[in-house]
C-alpha cells in the first residue's frame, strides 16, 4: 500500500518536463525541464495527450443532386421497421417524382458496416459495384435504432459517398450521433441524417406511416438535393488530441481539461507528464512511437506512447505496462470488439493467466475484481476504450441504462491444474510458462448459481439450465448461442473434474444439454425480437415457430432436467450453446460453492510480451524473479 500511495503522490505532484508548445503568453519557461510556480504557488504541469490522431484519408460528402427528376434511387437497409418505412418511402418519391426510379434492398443489397483500413469487405465491394451497374444517383439507408445496426447501415451511406452519390441515413433520435460518428469513422465528415421521432419498434404501424409521410418524407428530400444545410455542419464536433499537443495546467485544471473533452469516464485521473509515461516506456523494448495499428471504431493510429498515458492516467502501477499492450493489441480482434457498440450495454472485461500475474500481484480468490491490481487495469481497460478506441457514451457506445466498469479476472491455475484440468492459455495452444490476457465481454455481473449437491452430473445440468437463462438478451429473444463464460470455484470445478476429466467434457456435455423449448424460444423472438416487430394480422407465433425451428436446427430431444415436471419425455428444443463459444474458469473464493455464467461477445487471447530486462526492471521494483512463479505440472 505504501508504493502505491507513494506512486500517486508523486504522480500528482510531479513537476513537468520540457514542452513542445509552452504558453504564448511568455508567462513561464519550462525549457530547463520544470516549470516554476506560478504566482497562486500551484505546480504547473505539462501533460501528454492520450488520444491519438484518426488514420483514415478524408472523404468528401458528394454534391446533393438539384432535383429527384428522372433519378436512380437505391433505398436500401432492413432495420427496425423498414418494412414499414421504407415502401412508404417509395410511395412518396414516386408519387412526387414519377420519373424516378427506386431500387429496394432486396433488389440492390446493402453495403455493411464500413471495413476498417486495410480489411476487403465484399459485401460492401458487391453494393458499390451494384450501384455503379444500376447507375444509381442517390442512396436512401436505415433504419438506424440501436448500437450495432446503426453502423451497419449507415455502411451503406459511406460505400455512396466514396463512390461521389449522394446519401441520407435514416436514424432514431438516440442513434444520429452514432451514425455520423461511424461516418466520422471512415473519413466522411458529413452525412445528412433524417431523424425518426421516438423508437421504431415501439410505434404502430399507423405511426410509422404518418411520421414517415410528415417527418421523414421532407427530410429525405432535402438531404438528397441542394435545399439541405445539414451537409453543411462537422459530423464530430469537440476538442481534438495528437502527438504534438501538450497541455499545460494545475492539476484541478488538468482534471477539467480532461474531463471537459472527453478523455476521462468522469473519475478523477493521474496526469499523464512526460516524467511519469517515461516510466512506464521502461517496462517495453517497443520504442515510444512504434504504432499498434488503427483502433476501430474510430481507426486512430495507437502508439506505445499512447498506451503508456492511458495506464499512468489510470492509476495503473509502470510495470504493468506489457499487460496493456496486450489488451490494446485484442481491442483489434473483430470478435471481441464487434458488440462493444450496442444498446445491450456488453461491457469489456479481461481473463489473465501465466506466472506473470501472479509475480505481479494480481489476485484470484475472493472478491478478486475489486483487489487494487485488478481494479487498475480494469480501468484502463474503460479509458483504453475511450481514447484509443474512440468508444463514447452516447455517441457510438449505446447502452441503454449505461455500463458497468470493466473488470479484471485471473485463472486460479494452481486450483485448475490440481483438479486435472488445463489452464485457459493452454487450451489455447500456449506453452505453461506464457502469460497471456483475454479481452472478452459481458452483459450481467453477480448473477450466482449455488450447487447444493456435489454430483458432477447434477451440477452440469445447473450450469447448462443458468446458460439458457442467460443468452444475448433477455429471455432468449435474441440469438441464443452467445459466446459465455463460466467461472467455477475451486469446489465445485473439482466436483465437475470427477465426472468430467477435462474442461473441454464438460464444455460438450452442457453443450448438449443446454436446449430451449421451441415455443418458449419462438415466443421470446416474436414478442422480444430484437429488430423489427412482427403484424400478428399477417405473421402469427405459430408461423413464427416453424420458421425458428427450420433456422436453428430444432429437433425432438430429451426433456431438459430443469423441466422435468411437465411430465413429458421428449419435446422439440433447439440449441442455447454451440461450438467454440464457452470458456470455463476456475476463479474466485475457494470457501464458496459458486457458478456464474457470462453470456457476452467473443474473446481474444493475447500472449503478454515481457521487454527483455523484466527480471532486472522487476529487481528494481522489489519483485522476486519471475521463474519462482512457474508452477509444477
Amino acid at each position: 500500500m505504501k508504493l502505491w500511495l507513494t506512486f500517486a503522490l508523486f504522480l500528482s505532484t510531479a513537476l513537468c518536463v520540457q514542452a513542445k508548445h509552452p504558453p504564448k503568453d511568455g508567462s513561464m519557461d519550462c525549457t530547463e525541464g520544470t516549470c516554476p510556480l506560478p504566482t497562486s504557488g500551484e505546480v504547473i504541469l505539462s501533460v501528454v495527450s492520450p488520444v491519438p490522431e484518426a488514420a483514415v484519408e478524408p472523404m468528401p460528402a458528394a454534391p446533393r443532386l438539384k432535383s429527384l427528376d428522372g433519378k436512380t434511387i437505391a433505398l436500401v437497409g432492413g432495420s427496425f421497421m423498414a418494412n414499414v418505412t421504407h415502401p412508404e418511402l417509395k410511395r412518396l418519391i414516386l408519387a412526387e417524382f414519377p420519373t424516378a426510379k427506386v431500387y429496394m434492398l432486396s433488389e440492390i443489397g446493402a453495403a455493411g458496416p464500413w471495413p476498417r483500413p486495410g480489411v476487403v469487405r465484399r459485401e460492401k465491394d458487391e453494393f458499390q459495384r451494384k450501384l455503379k451497374e444500376f447507375k444509381v444517383d442517390a442512396v436512401v439507408s436505415g433504419n438506424g435504432g440501436c448500437g450495432l445496426c446503426t453502423p451497419k447501415e449507415t455502411g451503406s451511406c459511406i460505400a455512396a459517398e466514396a463512390l461521389g452519390i449522394p446519401s441520407v441515413m435514416i436514424a432514431a433520435p438516440g442513434f444520429v450521433k452514432q451514425a455520423k460518428g461511424a461516418a466520422a469513422s471512415a473519413g466522411l465528415s458529413r452525412l445528412c441524417v433524417a431523424e425518426y421521432p421516438g423508437a421504431f419498434a415501439s410505434h404502430t404501424r399507423e405511426e410509422l406511416l404518418a411520421n414517415t409521410r410528415k417527418m421523414l418524407w421532407p427530410q429525405v428530400k432535402a438531404g438528397l438535393t441542394a435545399k439541405t444545410g445539414d451537409d453543411t455542419h462537422p459530423t464530430v464536433e469537440g476538442p481534438m488530441a495528437n502527438d504534438d499537443h501538450t497541455i499545460f495546467g494545475t492539476y484541478a485544471e488538468i482534471q477539467r481539461i480532461f474531463l471537459d473533452s472527453g478523455w476521462t469516464d468522469g473519475l478523477p485521473i493521474i496526469p499523464p507528464t512526460e516524467a511519469a509515461v517515461a516510466e512506464f516506456l521502461k517496462f517495453t523494448d517497443f520504442p515510444p512511437d512504434h504504432s499498434l495499428g488503427a483502433i476501430p471504431p474510430v481507426q486512430r493510429e495507437v502508439t506505445i506512447r499512447h498506451v503508456a498515458a492511458n495506464g499512468v492516467m489510470a492509476g495503473c502501477p509502470p510495470e504493468l505496462m506489457p499487460l496493456l499492450i496486450a489488451f490494446v493489441e485484442a481491442m483489434k480482434d473483430g470478435d471481441f470488439r464487434r458488440p462493444l457498440a450496442s444498446t445491450h450495454a456488453w461491457t469489456p472485461f479481461c481473463w489473465l493467466s501465466g506466472p506473470v500475474v501472479r509475480q505481479l500481484g494480481f489476485d484470484c480468490g475472493q472478491g478478486e475484481i475489486n483487489e487494487p491490481k485488478n481494479a487498475v487495469l480494469g480501468r484502463f481497460l474503460n479509458l483504453a476504450m475511450l481514447n484509443l478506441g474512440g468508444y463514447r457514451v452516447k455517441e457510438n457506445r449505446m447502452g441503454t441504462f449505461g455500463y458497468l466498469m470493466p473488470w479484471c479476472l485471473v485463472e486460479d491455475e494452481a486450483a485448475t491444474l490440481k483438479i486435472g484440468w488445463k489452464p485457459w492459455h493452454v487450451q489455447q495452444g500456449y506453452s505453461r510458462d506464457d502469460s497471456t490476457l483475454t479481452a472478452a465481454s459481458a452483459i450481467n455481473w453477480g448473477n450466482n448459481l449455488v450447487p447444493a449437491t456435489s454430483d458432477g452430473e447434477k451440477i452440469k445440468d445447473m450450469i447448462a439450465w443458468d446458460a439458457t437463462e442467460k443468452s444475448q438478451m433477455a429471455v432468449a429473444s435474441g440469438m441464443p448461442c452467445t459466446y459465455r463464460v463460466f467461472l467455477l470455484t475451486e469446489g465445485v470445478a473439482r466436483d465437475l473434474a470427477r465426472t468430467y476429466p477435462t474442461k473441454d467434457a464438460l464444455c460438450r456435455a452442457v453443450e448438449a444439454t443446454a436446449r430451449i423449448p421451441l415455443g418458449a424460444r419462438a415466443f421470446a423472438n416474436y414478442w422480444g425480437n430484437p429488430g423489427s416487430a412482427f403484424d400478428p394480422a399477417k405473421y402469427s407465433v405459430g408461423m413464427h415457430e416453424k420458421r425458428v425451428a427450420r433456422k436453428e436446427g430444432a429437433s425432438e430431444t430429451a426433456t431438459p432436467p430443469w423441466l422435468a415436471w411437465t411430465g413429458m419425455e421428449r419435446m422439440a428444443t433447439v440449441p442455447a450453446m454451440s461450438a467454440g463459444k464457452s470458456a470455463f474458469l476456475v476463479t474466485g473464493d475457494p470457501s464458496r460453492n459458486k457458478e456464474m455464467c457470462l453470456p457476452g461477445g467473443g474473446f481474444a487471447t493475447v500472449k503478454i510480451q515481457l521487454p527483455k530486462a523484466w527480471d532486472k526492471l522487476m529487481a528494481e521494483r522489489g519483485y522476486e524473479p519471475l521463474e519462482k512463479f512457474h508452477l509444477q505440472w
